[in-house]
């Protein structure tokens, strides 16, 4: 299963219950935003050199080829050595180790197309944080790197949005949330940020607005099954049955996944 197939349904069962990752935001009402937010202090030294507890994972080969490459360090620097390292912790799924790799190479380097790999598998491993100060940790890294790209090239959007998601989990919810708004003045189509501002509204309660937010995305992306599920999600929780009905039953519709169909046949079995 994908990646996002995944976060569809851990999402989505954790929306029913009430819990979420993010804080509690107000997203929709202009200039106001109510938050409750944990204090991300600074990120423990620990998360800055993340690579030794991944060690142990490597296959032999793998091993052979980290050894190999982190001689090439220890007779000079190079940075081709450090992307190579990171691209090998990429494809493990070990991104924070990844993103030290490659941020130590977009350092050396000032290359914007390592600044950028870095800044993904930061942003990748911000995505499943779930200690405190990690998450602290890999959103700064994004923010660092992503805004290296941003002032060369502000047009790249994709990256604004995770930006911005980086700081709605931060202790300033609203510099993220307005963020999103500038994306769609720009892109009223952007399908990140319509998204993103879908799920902030159902993680803040405002169902009906979540839903006005999905129908948009759905309307510009009807393949995005997210949003499609969602779009079901928010109806639901805004008590408005039918169109739940029918919108769960139109997802069914889009996919074989076993997961995603049970999971929509939970919320069914509410109705």
């Amino acid at each position: 299963m994908k990646k996002t197939q995944l976060i569809l349904i851990v999402v989505g069962i954790i929306a029913v219950v009430g819990l979420y990752a993010l804080p509690s935001v107000v997203v929709d009402n202009e200039g106001e935003v109510n938050a409750i937010t944990e204090d991300n202090a600074g990120a423990s030294t620990s998360e800055s050199n993340p690579v030794a507890m991944h060690e142990a994972e490597f296959s032999p080969d793998q091993q052979a080829t980290v050894a190999s490459l982190r001689s090439k360090l220890s007779e000079g620097s190079s940075h081709e050595a450090l992307d190579s390292l990171g691209s090998i912790y990429q494809e493990l799924g070990k991104y924070d180790s990844a993103g030290y790799y490659f941020a130590l190479a977009a350092d050396e380097s000032n290359d914007l197309a390592l600044a950028e790999k870095a800044g993904e598998s930061y942003y990748e491993a911000f995505t499943f944080a779930l200690d405190a100060d990690k998450v602290a940790y890999t959103a700064e890294q994004t923010q660092k790197y992503f805004n290296q790209v941003l002032e060369k090239d502000p047009t790249r959007l994709d990256l604004k949005t995770k930006v911005a998601m980086t700081y709605v989990s931060s202790s300033n919810p609203m510099q993220g949330i307005t963020m999103l708004r500038e994306i769609l003045e720009q892109d009223p189509q952007n399908e990140d940020a319509l998204f993103n501002m879908g799920i902030l509204a159902i993680q803040s309660g405002q169902y009906k607005r979540a839903a006005e937010r999905f129908e948009e995305l759905i309307q510009y992306h009807p393949q995005n099954l997210q949003g499609q599920f969602y779009l079901g999600v928010s109806y639901f929780e805004a008590n408005q049955k039918n169109k739940a009905k029918a919108q769960f039953e139109a997802v069914k519709e889009m996919t074989e996944d076993e997961m995603i169909l049970s999971s929509i046949q939970g919320y069914l079995d509410r109705l």
